[in-house]
């Protein structure tokens, strides 16, 4: 395994782990910067919006420069912000913190996709992807439950300080290890869009939207949800980071076996499960038993639905993927900004903390309708859905098995099909 790789793991380690922390640690941070834990749920917002904005931009930037410095550059962002979200002294200070961590994110695991691809033989590029995305899933399983656990026993300032010697160590590791290459042809941006007139890759988009946003309407607000309806300790909301993150890893491994085989049979399941999942949650978070299932089993259900969105948005915008798989992992982003605002509307409303389990439900369940007029219309091509003779769909192992065919787009298309162990 070349070096390189670790280094790209640990950068995706401080960003995974950065991401998902503040939703264990929103009643600290609120108390201490004097707002309610639905304006503290502005940080996932603000870091989410931060990510859709910068990804398709910090994407298209990277073209100017080497890889290598354009992820040396990613990483400086990625501390500054996480240094500035620790010295904090007020709410919106700490905001832009996050929204400046948050520039970093979708660029680094695009970039770093393509640098780990080009480190290993054609036949194990994907095993290569995939080890530098185990960051990302190491820091839910790891990273968050420490992170929360830290945040509540020395102060939530000090979980960031944490978070950016992790940046230090990934920035070291990249310029120390990661080879200097040339900077990477420009992006056709004209090319690019024309992706997005594919009607079939918009509403994969908006499913990812909507289906994620299901998922973290309930965990942006899980700290909270837990200690005052559900009657768990402070302590417990840890532990049961630990299980949505163990959720998303099974999830995200059965999302991606089924992906390439049953892929709309795996997306019905997962939102009408995830749905149905949400709904019950609403009523059953005072049930201890029945919320630490519905913990795990938000995290699986909205995690299966990974692979399948990312591959159907590959298949459908194969043509010109760099931009389109950028803009799906800010799609993501999208739907976690979406649901922590509906999320602390709702509870600013006076309906509970339960009530963002059942917005949730609504987006999800909106999500598994976009997903059966997707089908129709693939079945139906004259209704609007690109027909064959348009464009052959092109699998992500065809990409593999022919590097050469489009150059400057494929490593992306690669590397964000392998991006499928994400958040």
């Amino acid at each position: 395994m070349p070096l390189a790789l670790l280094a790209l793991a640990i950068g995706a380690f401080g960003i995974g782990t950065t991401e998902f922390v503040i939703m264990g640690l929103l009643p600290q941070v609120g108390a201490d910067l004097g707002v309610s834990v639905p304006t503290a749920g502005l940080l996932v917002t603000g870091y989410a919006l931060g990510v859709v904005i910068g990804a398709p931009i910090m994407t298209v930037l990277g073209t100017k420069i080497s890889r290598k410095n354009m992820l040396m550059l990613l990483m400086g962002l990625f501390i500054l912000g996480n240094l500035i979200s620790a010295a904090a002294p007020v709410f919106a200070v700490m905001l832009i913190g996050r929204v400046v961590a948050s520039l970093a994110h979708g660029a680094f695991f695009g970039i770093g996709s393509v640098v780990a691809a080009e480190l290993v033989a054609p036949q194990k590029k994907a095993g290569a992807i995939s080890l530098m995305f185990t960051g990302l899933t190491v820091a839910n399983v790891v990273g968050v439950p420490l992170g929360t656990f830290v945040g509540q026993s020395a102060g939530w300032r000090v979980t960031f300080v944490i978070v950016a010697a992790l940046g230090v160590l990934g920035l070291a590791g990249v310029a120390e290890l990661v080879p200097d290459t040339p900077k990477p042809e420009g992006v056709r941006l004209r090319h690019e869009v024309a992706a997005f007139k594919n009607v079939q890759v918009v509403l994969a988009m908006a499913m990812t939207v909507l289906g994620f946003g299901g998922v973290f309407a309930a965990i942006t607000y899980i700290a909270p949800m837990m200690t005052d309806v559900g009657g768990f300790a402070d302590s417990s909301v840890t532990w049961l980071m630990v299980v949505f993150g163990s959720g998303m890893v099974a999830g995200n491994l059965i999302g991606g076996r089924f992906a390439d085989r049953r892929l709309m049979p795996m997306l019905y399941t997962a939102l009408g499960g995830l749905a149905l999942v949400l709904l019950a949650f609403t009523f059953l978070a005072s049930v201890k038993v029945a919320a630490i299932a519905a913990v795990f089993l938000i995290g699986a259900l909205g995690f299966a639905t990974v692979p399948p969105l990312q591959k159907r948005v590959l298949d459908h915008a194969h043509g010109a993927p760099t931009l389109a798989s950028a803009a799906n992992i800010g799609a993501f982003n999208l739907g976690n900004a979406l649901s922590a605002w509906l999320g602390g509307m709702v509870i600013s409303a006076g309906l509970g903390y339960t009530a963002p389990n059942a917005v949730g439900a609504a987006l999800a369940a909106a999500a598994l309708v976009l997903a059966v007029v997707s089908r129709l219309l693939e079945l139906h091509p004259g209704r609007g859905a690109t027909t064959p003779t348009d464009h052959e769909p092109l699998e992500a192992a065809d990409l593999l098995r022919a590097p050469t065919a489009r150059p400057a787009a494929d490593p992306g298309a690669v590397a964000d099909a392998a991006s499928v162990v994400r958040s």
